[in-house]
C-alpha cells in the first residue's frame, strides 16, 4: 500500500508532546516526512533531552500512523534533540568564582558527598575560599555533614537585588535544597522543577569571591547533570568510585559522559573511596574488602589522573554523621590522606587551566538512532 504524506501529517496533528500545548506539527517538532511505498520516515525535533519524553513521542508517532493511516506501515523515526537558547537555565558564569569543580559518581553509596565535604575542608585549610553547591536534589546531605541542618539561608540586598546568603560552616559557604525542606520531606519533583531550584541556588545567591565552588552532583548521568553543565562552565570533574566491579562500571559511564563530544568537560581524575580496611589492632594489615586498586586501574585504562585513595575507616562515617568532616582532625592520618588528594586536585586544576581553553557551557544537540517498527 502506498502511503499519502498528507494523511500522515494530518494524523500527526492529533499528537502533543509532553509539556507542550501545541500538536507536533504546530510546534515544529515534525520536520521532513518522506514516504516510500509502505515505509514512512519522520524527522522529529525535540527540545528536551529527557529519554522518557523521546521514547513517548516516538511511540505515539508509530502508534498513530499505524492506527489512523495504515496498520502495515513501517515507521522509521530520526530524532534530533536541540535545546533552544532560551532554555530555562541560561548558561552564564558566576562573577567572582575562579574554578567550578563537579564531584560525581556513577553509582550511589560510594561516598561522593563525603569526599566532597572533605575536599572542601582541605581546600579551606590550604587558604582557599570555598563553597559547596549541593546539587543532589533528591538526597541532599551537606546540611548534616556540616552540622547546619536546622539553618535557613537569609535574604540579603546585593546591588538592589535580593539574594540568598549561603550558610557558612568551617569557612565553607553552602547551599542545599536540604535547607528548604524538612528532614522527613521527600522531594518529589520532575526534572524541570529540580532545574529551576538549582537555577535559583546558583544565580540568586550571594556567593561572593571564591577560589573554588564544588558541586556535589547526584549519582548517575541524568537531567541534573545536563542542567548543571548547561548552566555553568565547569572547570573540571572529579569522579568518585569504590574498587568493586559494579561501582567501576558506573564510574566508567560517568567519565564517558564528561568526555563525550556533546559535553567536553575535562576530567581532573578519579578518587578511590573505601579502598581498603585496616583494623586498629593490626595497623600494618590492609584488607581489600571491595577489591584492590580497581579505581586506580580504571584511571589508567581511561588515561585520566588517579587522585588518590581513601581507606574504609569508621571515623570518617562518624565524622560525617556528627557534622564535623574527618579532614578537620588535626595531625591524623585521615587529614593527611585528604590533604594529599586535595593537593592532587589543585594541581590538576592548575594543569587544566594552563593547557586547555575555558570550558564552554554546553548546548545539547545529539542525534538519536533511527528506530523502526512494523505492526
Amino acid at each position: 500500500m502506498k502511503l499519502d504524506r498528507k494523511d500522515i501529517i494530518k494524523a500527526l496533528e492529533t499528537i502533543t508532546i509532553a509539556g507542550e500545548g501545541k500538536n507536533m506539527v504546530e510546534s515544529g517538532a515534525i520536520g521532513n516526512v518522506v514516504t516510500f511505498g509502505d515505509e514512512v520516515i519522520v524527522d522529529l525535533v525535540l527540545s528536551s533531552p529527557a529519554m522518557h519524553i523521546k521514547k513517548r513521542a516516538e511511540d505515539d508517532i508509530k502508534k498513530t500512523i499505524n492506527d489512523l493511516v495504515s496498520p502495515t506501515a513501517v515507521v522509521k523515526i530520526n530524532t534530533k534533540v536541540v535545546v533552544p537558547d532560551n532554555n530555562e537555565i541560561k548558561g552564564k558564569t558566576i562573577p567572582g568564582i575562579s574554578n567550578i569543580v563537579a564531584v560525581a559518581s556513577g553509582k550511589g553509596g560510594v561516598g561522593k558527598s563525603t569526599v566532597t565535604a572533605n575536599l572542601a575542608i582541605s581546600l579551606a585549610k590550604m587558604g582557599f575560599s570555598v563553597g559547596i553547591l549541593d546539587a543532589d536534589i533528591y538526597g541532599p546531605s551537606m546540611p548534616i555533614m556540616f552540622d547546619v541542618e536546622n539553618e535557613k539561608p537569609l535574604s540579603v540586598d546585593v546591588d538592589g537585588k535580593s539574594k540568598m546568603k549561603p550558610i557558612e560552616s568551617y569557612n565553607i559557604k553552602i547551599l542545599s535544597i536540604g535547607f528548604f525542606t524538612s528532614p522527613s520531606q521527600a522531594v518529589i519533583w520532575r526534572g524541570p522543577m529540580a532545574s529551576k531550584a538549582l537555577n535559583q541556588m546558583i544565580f540568586d545567591a550571594d556567593w561572593g569571591q571564591m577560589d573554588f565552588l564544588l558541586i556535589d552532583l547526584p549519582p548517575g548521568t541524568g537531567d541534573i547533570h545536563l542542567s548543571i553543565m548547561q548552566s555553568l562552565p565547569i572547570t573540571g570533574a572529579v569522579v568518585v568510585s569504590t574498587p568493586q566491579t559494579v561501582a567501576l562500571a558506573d564510574a566508567r559511564k560517568g567519565v564517558s559522559m564528561f568526555l563525550s563530544d556533546s559535553i567536553k568537560v575535562p576530567v581532573l581524575g578519579i578518587i578511590e573511596n573505601m579502598a581498603y580496611f585496616t583494623p586498629a589492632e593490626l595497623p600494618e594489615n590492609k584488607y581489600y574488602i571491595f577489591g584492590k586498586e580497581g579505581a586506580k586501574n580504571l584511571a589508567e585504562d581511561l588515561k585520566v589522573p588517579f587522585l588518590g585513595e581513601v581507606p574504609l575507616v569508621q571515623s570518617i562515617r562518624e565524622a560525617g554523621d556528627c557534622g564535623r568532616p574527618a579532614a578537620l582532625q588535626t595531625d591524623s592520618p585521615l587529614q593527611a590522606i585528604f590533604e594529599e588528594i586535595t593537593r592532587n586536585v589543585v594541581q590538576e586544576v592548575v594543569n587544566r587551566n594552563e593547557t586547555l581553553p575555558a570550558t564552554e557551557i554546553i548546548k545539547i544537540a545529539t542525534m538519536a538512532g533511527c528506530s523502526a517498527v512494523k505492526k
